[in-house]
């Protein structure tokens, strides 16, 4: 966390307001690249540079007279002071580079994220090649901080003192900053050249960041849920190799991947026909993943694996293995123990080949519907996903049919989903097309906002107690009362209780009740 530290030093120091070049003799005077409005300039012919960290510079200003460090723009050896509240270093170290005339740098301050370590390392130990969400970026050594490797520390052969310090409140600092500067060698005159700094390169990641086995999507039918996974994978996908002994193929591949399915029934043709997907189709798929037979060709079936497969541990009897969840729920409708397996560690395991992709189902009566969550090993996102999620459909309406339960939710749970690279074009066409995170409405196919399971709130405002109110309802019940007198009591509260789960109504919410705090606030000022 030094680096971000260090980086707002540096980037105090090279990022100083644009100043004119002029000459004194051969001296330069500083000059930024970048960020010239956040720096404070001293003495623009100084080889100073001074990066007060997460300190107001202000305040640095002030310890720095108080130690007795000359702050005249005549005579002082500071050229520029500045902190940077952000992701500075590359800009602060193009700014150095065009402003050779800074030999010695100096850093204090809160060090809250470590900048200063990132900056000193960058210059003691240097850059390592790594890689950086899918792109190829450099490291500075021994820390976590990622940067480009446009600027390397060869290129700062004129940098020859460095002094990082305390906080600006700790006893010994002053002393510290004093001795820095007595023991300054004389200021030379720069008989360096500037260098044009390298412009700060394109991000070249191939994803973005997130948990890669924490993504959770809840839907209201199939095919929202699988545009959604196509966006996820596209957005947030690794590269990864797949196969044996490494593999040689690469796939955007995401693990873990959890769909909530509120409604898993048939689309129109229509709908799925948008992608290419037919309804006919998925009706063949369904009578096939209930039928128990397997054909001679093939290694295994879905159907079979279900209802023809195993045998019964006593009698040695094929077991029907949905026939026996309709049974037991049947006779124990609260039961937990309709949990079916399709593989078969005895042969799948160690042939490894021939293996089934869908692995498990597990049935349970829950809030009286019949739910079914289902394992997939592997997935392949753009094709099998809505096709399997079809035969899903047929299972679950199998049983809850013969146990006179209606349906309830799907869940669909891929250990490894990911898009093969020849549908890579067609992904980013569907991950582009996602204008919002509203859902579209399958009777009238208008986009509505998405339904947030937590439930809604209603916010207000008591001008007899000048507090924001929110209210949090379900189905038009209330449930819960948040107050506050900030904006950022009522996020605290809301915060803690996790009452939101939809990104789009957090924001939605963050608003509203700005806007309440920001009426009541004039409200108030009107009634002085």
């Amino acid at each position: 966390m030094l680096l971000c530290g260090i980086s707002f030093l540096y980037f105090s120091i090279i990022c100083l307001r644009a100043i004119t070049i002029a000459e004194r003799g051969t001296e330069m005077l500083f000059e930024s690249r970048y960020y010239g409005e956040r720096l404070k300039i001293i003495n623009p012919h100084g080889d100073v540079g001074v990066v007060t960290l997460w300190s107001k510079v202000d305040s640095a200003v002030g310890i720095l007279g108080e130690s007795g460090v000359s702050l005249s723009p005549e005579r002082s050896r500071i050229s520029v002071v500045a902190n940077l509240y952000g992701n500075g270093l590359p800009h602060m170290l193009r700014n150095l580079l065009w402003n050779p005339q800074i030999r010695h740098i100096l850093v204090f301050g809160k060090n809250l994220s470590g900048s200063a370590e990132h900056f000193i390392n960058f210059f003691k130990e240097g850059l390592e090649e790594v890689e950086f969400l899918g792109g190829k970026a450099f490291r500075i050594k021994n820390t976590n901080r990622i940067i480009d490797g446009l600027v390397t520390p060869e290129q700062f052969a004129h940098l020859n003192n460095f002094g990082a310090f305390g906080d600006l409140t700790a006893k010994e600092t002053k002393d510290n900053i004093r001795g820095f500067f007595d023991a300054l060698p004389h200021q030379s005159e720069s008989d360096i050249e500037r260098i044009e700094p390298p412009p700060i390169p394109e991000p070249t990641v191939t994803r973005f960041p997130s948990e890669p086995g924490g993504h959770t999507i809840i839907c209201a039918k199939p095919i929202d849920g699988w545009e959604e996974i196509i966006f996820r994978l596209y957005r947030f996908g690794y590269h990864n190799r797949v196969g044996k002994k490494g593999g040689t193929e690469r796939r955007i591949e995401l693990q873990n991947m959890k769909v909530v399915i509120r409604n898993p029934s048939e689309e129109s043709p229509e709908r799925l026909g948008q992608y290419g997907f037919n309804l006919d189709h998925f009706h063949e798929y369904q009578k096939r993943i209930l039928d128990p037979n397997k054909p001679s060709d093939l290694d295994y079936t879905y159907g079979n694996l279900m209802r023809g497969y195993s045998s019964h541990y006593e009698s040695g009897e094929k077991v029907d293995s949905l026939q026996v969840v309709v049974d037991r729920l049947n006779e124990e409708p609260e039961s937990r123990h309709e949990y079916i397996s399709l593989w078969d560690n005895s042969k799948h395991l160690p042939r490894g080949r021939g293996c089934p992709c869908f692995v498990s189902a597990f049935f349970r009566k829950f809030d009286d519907a019949l739910t079914l969550t289902a394992s997939f090993r592997t997935h392949n996102a753009m094709d099998a996903w809505p096709e399997n999620v079809y035969g899903l459909i047929a299972i679950q309406r199998y049983v809850a049919e013969r146990v006179g339960m209606k349906i309830g939710s799907l869940s669909v749970i891929s250990h490894s989903i990911s898009i093969d690279p020849s549908s890579l074009e067609k992904a980013k066409k569907i991950a582009e097309n996602k204008k919002t995170d509203d859902e579209m409405d399958s009777v009238t196919g208008k986009y509505v906002p998405r339904f947030d399971p937590n439930g809604d709130f209603i916010v207000t405002v008591d001008s007899s107690r000048w507090e924001i109110v929110v209210q949090h309802t379900f189905g038009g019940m209330p449930l819960a009362e948040y107050r506050g007198k900030r904006a950022e009591d009522i996020e605290a509260q809301l915060a803690r209780d996790g009452a939101l789960s939809v990104i789009s109504h957090a924001l939605y919410l963050g608003r509203t009740i700005a806007r309440a705090e920001a009426q009541m606030i004039a409200d108030r000022f009107r009634t002085r």
